[in-house]
């Protein structure tokens, strides 16, 4: 049984995430305003803390992170911001805060998702995160210390979702969560490291 710290349990990936460890491992879950923990991924001494919190861990998982949908003509810094600070930076923090409180041959699994590869209209700044959450787990997995692992699951628009932002994915192939979920398992129980996991 391992000790499974994941963020942004209360979205919909975080549930499906949640359902498919909860009957075989302990699960801490974190949210900015739900779970056993608030962390705002935004902020290193909201990380920290939660990490305190926790303890030591033999697994994290995030499952969060904001950016801003608009057309590139109306993207201004501030807007790209939101999605530096939030789903790039604070999942990176939340690997560099984490590294002390995860156990020898623990591991990370983030999320991008496929518009990096897959582009939509106003997407850029989902684009541009994605992209440098993939690039960043493939390079981390080489400097990792401890046997510790990283990996990435990149996955399409939810079927779940579709009923929000299917006007923006027009022609695409949903997938439920709990495919989707089925990838965090592969990394937290499986063996790889430095994975992008596409869930087309």
């Amino acid at each position: 049984m391992k000790k499974i710290l994941i963020i942004g349990s209360t979205g919909t990936i975080g549930k499906a995430v949640v359902a498919a460890f909860k009957d075989r491992h302990q699960i801490i879950t974190a949210g900015q305003t739900h779970g056993d923990i608030q962390v705002d991924i935004t902020n290193k001494a909201s990380i920290q803390k939660m990490f305190q919190q926790a303890g030591k861990v033999d697994a994290v998982i995030a499952t969060t992170g904001s950016v801003h949908f608009a057309p590139l003509t109306e993207m201004t810094d501030d807007l790209y911001a939101i999605g530096l600070n939030n789903k790039l930076m604070g999942q990176i923090n939340l690997v560099l805060s984490g590294l002390d409180y995860m156990n020898d041959g623990g591991s990370f699994t983030l999320t991008s998702g496929i518009l990096n590869r897959d582009p939509i209209k106003e997407g850029s700044s989902a684009a541009m995160v994605n992209g440098a959450l993939d690039g960043f787990v493939t390079s981390a997995a080489i400097e990792m210390p401890r046997a510790i692992r990283i990996n990435v699951v990149s996955p399409t628009v939810l079927t779940e979702s579709i009923a929000h932002f299917g006007d923006y994915f027009s022609g695409f192939e949903s997938v439920p969560a709990a495919r989707v979920a089925l990838a965090y398992v592969k990394s937290v129980e499986g063996a790889q490291t430095g994975q992008i996991y596409e869930v087309n």
